[in-house]
């Protein structure tokens, strides 16, 4: 029997690790990955590191962990695959199970024929449809080529201030990245990122998580600056230039435009396959399009939400990986299946991580679910251990079936194996009430004896069973705007009340110890709202004031330390 042929259309993330898991499974089968680009299989996530240095050579991009480069002759020695690179797919003819392309050096015309296809095109940068784009400071952070050029400019200190627009994943790495830049001559320019939103990465975080990181950003001099939409981007004097918003010209001698991505379907269209609502190509479980002997994965396809069961667009190297491992089985005959996704991300910028899963609170609430949520404060690790740090957590959950919908956890500690814990939970189905039970790793150096998720889960099941009366962070922010009569009762000890200042200059100072003795002092006709640091505190002195009668006590949720503003 002859070989199975296939054909990749696309050789940076999905498109190599099809060919790779479609070869250790099939010895016998001619391989071939078609690239436009130069570079193959490189790490994409990494250029905002290279970009201001901290990854110091871009061959780190383009190699293995052991710095074996991942180039054509590589795929050919190791893999048995033929990688063509600088060459495009130009067209896909279904009926004759051709691939034509061209050699963007010769101008060769190709013909390749094939029993199974694969299309990773992946995506292209989403571009601001704005006169100026075209200046020559002005650039997408998109490619490895685009890093390099950027670099190269920083490099010549004549920068002095970058404008980023994008305040998503990329756009914050890349601004922390140049701002711990070393080496620049007179050192890193300023920064200046530019969001058309009312907050930053606003399809990850509710806004109190986005305000929390905006706070810690803002203290490490970068200047964040939402709802500003940019209109158009204009010379100025020396090279230099103005991007105009609805609010004034924000000066720039350099321009990074990263709004996010839009996925690369043109051959999929041109082809006929069929392209899902989210603009993106439709696969099914089996990645699948629409003729089945054709494939697809990464950045061009849609996935399917794991909670929601909706068709989501996740642009994300982790999901491009996984798609490309189940298609190499299944073109060589295999029957695996991709579940889905949860639109989990993680991202660092300075001294912050910031993870996220599952739905937001918006999300939830716009998919009709019942939505009740808790955001406390805690530590990553006992508090007499050198090095502990604070954590943020915010959980989601569904009130009627009290199953977990997503969790957003942010801060200077250990975020991501408690990410990774909510990330099981959603694919389990787990309850909140299970939450609080898992069995997880103590000890001093690493945990406190009851993990701020077993302090988030309880929390939220004292809220559902009415026992614990909180006010959101956001609804707090909009009754002090509204110069609403609250009482707010600091419930801190006399050193934390002298060392961190009150929530605001009218509070009603009574420490715990003391609330049953001085309870007297405070108004039976007003809404109380203790806090402390983490709302621990402040979480007893509702319940001692609940049992001495008062009617109407919300402690703060976080405490001082989740309140960003």
């Amino acid at each position: 029997m002859a070989p199975l042929r296939i054909v990749v259309i696309g050789g940076v993330a999905c498109g190599p690790k099809a060919a790779a898991r479609a070869r250790r499974l099939d010895p016998e089968a001619e391989i071939t990955v078609l690239e436009q680009g130069e570079h193959i299989s490189y790490a994409a996530c990494g250029i905002p590191y290279y970009i201001g240095g901290q990854t110091e050579h871009l061959e780190a991009l383009l190699s293995t962990p052991v710095g074996i480069k991942r180039d054509p002759a590589f795929f050919r020695r190791v893999k048995a695959v033929d990688f063509l690179t600088r060459t495009r797919a130009e067209s896909i003819d279904r009926k004759k199970k051709v691939v034509h392309a061209v050699n963007l050096e010769t101008g060769e015309q190709l013909s390749l024929p094939y029993d199974r296809l694969v299309i990773a095109t992946g995506a292209r940068p989403a571009r601001l449809p704005v006169p100026g784009t075209d200046l020559p400071n002005v650039h997408h952070v998109w490619t490895p080529d685009d890093a390099q050029v950027i670099r190269s400019k920083l490099a010549t200190g004549k920068i002095g201030q970058v404008v980023i627009v994008g305040a998503g994943l990329i756009g914050l790495e890349v601004a922390e990245s140049i701002l711990r830049a070393r080496g620049l001559p007179g050192g890193p320019p300023r920064v200046v990122v530019l969001e058309a939103m009312p907050h930053i990465t606003p399809a990850l975080l509710d806004p109190e998580i986005a305000a929390l990181v905006t706070k810690h950003l803002n203290i490490n001099r970068l200047q964040i600056r939402v709802n500003e939409l940019v209109q158009r981007i204009e010379p100025a004097e020396n090279g230099s230039m103005n991007v105009i918003t609805p609010n004034g010209a924000v000066p720039a001698d350099l321009v990074l435009v990263a709004i996010g991505a839009r996925p690369n379907v043109t051959l999929a269209r041109e082809a006929g396959l069929e392209i899902g609502g989210t603009g993106a190509i439709k696969v099914n479980e089996r990645m699948q399009t629409s003729d089945p002997d054709i494939y697809a994965g990464g950045d061009c396809v849609e996935s399917t939400h794991l909670i929601t069961a909706k068709s989501i667009y996740t642009p994300l190297g982790s999901v491009a990986n996984k798609q490309g491992r189940v298609i190499g089985t299944n073109i060589v005959g295999g029957r695996e299946t991709f579940p889905g996704v949860l639109s989990t991300s993680i991202y660092k910028v300075f001294d912050y991580t910031v993870g996220r899963t599952g739905l937001t609170e918006k999300q939830a609430q716009d998919f009709g679910y019942q939505v009740e949520t808790i955001l406390v404060a805690g530590s990553d690790r006992a508090h007499f251990y050198p090095g502990h740090a604070a954590v943020h957590v915010k959980l989601v959950v569904d009130a009627p079936s009290r199953k977990l919908l997503g969790a957003q956890i942010v801060g200077p500690g250990e975020i991501n194996k408690r990410l990774d814990v909510i990330v099981a939970c959603l694919h389990m189905g787990a309850t909140v009430d299970q939450l609080a039970y898992f069995d997880l790793a103590y000890a001093p150096p690493y945990n406190t004896s009851m993990d701020v998720l077993h302090h988030a889960a309880n929390t939220l099941r004292n809220k559902l069973d009415g026992l614990a009366r909180t006010i959101e962070v956001p609804e707090m922010k909009e009754m002090l705007e509204r110069g609403e009569d609250v009482v707010f009762v600091d419930v801190r000890t006399n050193r934390e009340f002298s060392d961190v200042p009150p929530i605001r200059d009218q509070v009603k100072f009574i420490p715990l110890a003391k609330i049953r003795e001085l309870h007297e002092r405070l108004p039976r006709d007003k809404t109380l709202v203790p806090y402390c640091t983490v709302s621990m505190r402040a979480w007893e002195a509702q319940r001692v004031l609940d049992g001495l009668g008062f009617k109407d006590v919300r402690f703060l949720e976080g405490g001082l330390s989740s309140w960003p503003y």
